[in-house]
């Protein structure tokens, strides 16, 4: 007997996540910020075929996320409701309308907390008894109610429908295939109705204002407000949103973001493990262990133990440089997305970023892209249009960092004259502003509204921060290694057979002649193609080496930042852009990166 399809349903940025992890012991990516489930994901719990949704305001097709959670909750045989107890107005009317759709739903109010924390009661029972359908109060990362919802599944019932509306389905039940799907009809769900091919109903507006109508007498009769004084998070909330005291407050943020990167991580933790640990400890340990093995300057010394070897180039500056640079900087994100400050920023910046053709929800892939560009890549469909999808690729690509070549693009920043830091900041500011204000004017169209969910304050779990930080990171290890291993024997094999040498001197007119840089740079930007964090921990190598005077390290900084996608970032590219986008985009990347340079070149030079 086929298992009992549980879907999980509720707005977007409620906790759902939790809940399927909770019931599958799968873990999800938990996020407080709107957008991170995308695609559905699947489990078991006892006889439950568990199926999480991406978050939804209603079941239509207005977009593709409401289309994926409309296809799987017409196949529920249960549905579990996850609300944001906080913002019963918005998440009760997807309630009354899964409640509409005859399903069988419990209802889990989750937040209860921050309830409490805003001064709010609600009468759980009253709300039962008018809605017709079990509720349970949680409280998701302390898994607090998860018994009692999971001892009361069996007890979801179909509720009370919104009056009139059964006579209106009636009309279509022995048309469709599943019951459902007749509220669909009546609602204008083109896609349905084609299906069928019945007469769509007239009905939308008058359904929702029924149903607008319905829940505000809910939450009229179960909600009380208890406090008269509003909270310190209330009014830091406010703060952040204001441009008077928001900028100030995300300016902040950033400098504390730079010192704990730049000054803790960079400085004190990878002077111990990239130096001591792995530039000491380990170098001597492998050495002793297979240096006997072959005669220096051999192929397999070169290959496993010399300057670019397997066993000792790339456990360096995957353990030593990058992972610490990357696991603080997930460990940041991971404070920002949980403290529910990401959307906050999105609003602040919503009216900047319409003049380089976007929304403030662009903030969100911007950000990410930070941690990964090939993640950030994928993020861009909460985006409300090809047009946003495309400028924000194309920043992302040319403009933005990732941590790992972030954390390294840090280290040698922090060397450098205070002027010459500021060129560079400067520089990929005006490329991004640049770039953005001429795809803007260019290509037909203009920036949709920004539609976000701004969730309540908190302060971050720790569970929470180093669960999603772990799993990052563990993904940064098992991406960038493979690469990281291609790359070393790519580079020994040039190195070896005499090739390299003759690629420096034919790219001598554009690394030597356009940039001003050494030809040894050539290698740093071959390794860059592979990825980009591969790529700047070569050019790392050579300022250490002497090779890279202050300002010439000011050059090759902005051309490896605005340099093509790593191998890993265009292929998301390719599947998501199409490749008539992705090629302009890769090619763009590579012109704007080296014209750049050049222009740097010959100011600072």
């Amino acid at each position: 007997m086929a298992a009992k399809k549980l879907v999980l349903a509720g707005n977007p940025n409620v906790g759902k996540s939790v809940f399927f992890n909770a019931l599958t012991g799968i873990y999800v990516d938990v996020s407080n910020y709107p957008g991170t489930t995308v695609d559905i994901s699947k489990g078991k719990y006892n006889d439950y075929e568990v199926i999480d949704t991406p978050g939804v305001y209603g079941v239509s097709s207005f977009n593709d996320e409401e289309r994926v959670a409309r296809d799987v909750i017409l196949q529920a045989d249960l549905i579990l409701n996850v609300v944001d107890a906080v913002h019963l107005d918005r998440d009760l009317f997807l309630t009354q309308q899964l409640i509409d759709m005859g399903k069988p739903v419990i209802v889990a109010l989750n937040m209860m907390d921050e309830v409490e924390h805003n001064g709010l009661t609600i009468d759980i029972p009253l709300m039962e008894e008018l809605l017709g359908v079990p509720i349970i109060p949680t409280v998701a990362p302390k898994k607090k109610g998860f018994e009692a919802l999971k001892k009361n599944l069996g007890q979801a019932s179909t509720g009370n429908k919104i009056v009139g509306i059964k006579d209106y389905l009636a009309k279509y039940e022995n048309t469709v295939d599943h019951a459902s799907e007749a509220l669909m009809i009546l609602e204008e769900d083109e896609e349905i109705i084609a299906k069928y091919n019945v007469n769509g109903g007239t009905l939308r507006d008058k359904i929702y204002s029924q149903r607008r109508t319905r829940i505000n007498n809910v939450i009229d009769l179960t909600l009380k407000e208890m406090a008269l004084n509003i909270s310190f998070k209330q009014k830091l909330s406010k703060w952040m949103l204001r441009p008077v005291t928001g900028v100030p407050i995300l300016l902040a943020t950033l400098i504390f973001m730079y010192f704990f990167l730049g000054d803790f991580i960079a400085q004190d933790i990878v002077g111990v493990t990239e130096e001591l640990i792995m530039g000491t400890w380990y170098y001597e340990f492998i050495m002793s262990i297979i240096g006997p093995f072959f005669t220096e300057g051999s192929f397999f010394f070169e290959l496993l133990i010399g300057e670019s070897g397997l066993l000792t180039m790339v456990p360096t500056y995957v353990l030593g440089l990058l992972l610490p640079l990357v696991v603080g900087f997930y460990f940041l994100l991971a404070l920002l997305e949980d403290s529910g400050y990401l959307p906050r920023i999105a609003a602040l910046l919503d009216k900047t970023l319409t003049k380089i053709g976007l929304n403030g929800k662009a903030v969100i892939p911007m950000i990410l892209g930070f941690g990964c560009v090939t993640m950030a890549t994928i993020t861009t469909r909460i985006l409300g249009s090809k047009r946003e999808r495309f400028i924000a690729t194309m920043l992302l690509t040319l403009a933005i960092p990732c941590s790992a070549q972030l954390g390294v693009i840090v280290v040698m920043a922090s060397s450098l004259a205070p002027q010459l830091t500021l060129a560079y900041v400067l520089t990929i500011i005006a490329v991004f502003v640049v770039v953005g204000l001429a795809l803007n004017k260019l290509m037909p169209g203009e920036s949709t509204d920004l539609l976000i969910d701004i969730p309540p304050l908190r302060l971050p779990r720790i569970g929470n921060v180093l669960s999603k930080t772990w799993t990052k990171s563990w993904h940064f290890l098992t991406e960038a290694t493979p690469l990281f291993m291609i790359g070393a024997v790519l580079i020994t094999l040039l190195q070896f057979f005499n090739i390299l040498a003759s690629i420096q001197n034919a790219l001598a007119p554009i690394v030597v002649s356009l940039l001003r840089l050494p030809k040894e740079v050539t290698t740093p930007f071959i390794m860059g193609i592979i990825r980009r964090d591969f790529g700047a921990a070569g050019l790392f190598t050579l300022t250490e080496q002497g090779l890279l005077s202050p300002e010439q390290t000011v050059v090759a900084l902005v051309v490896i930042t605005l340099f093509v996608p790593c191998i890993a970032a265009a292929l998301v590219l390719f599947k998501e852009r199409g490749w008539k986008h992705a090629v302009a985009i890769w090619v763009g990347s590579f012109a704007i990166a080296f014209a750049t340079g050049g222009l740097l070149a010959a100011l600072l030079v």
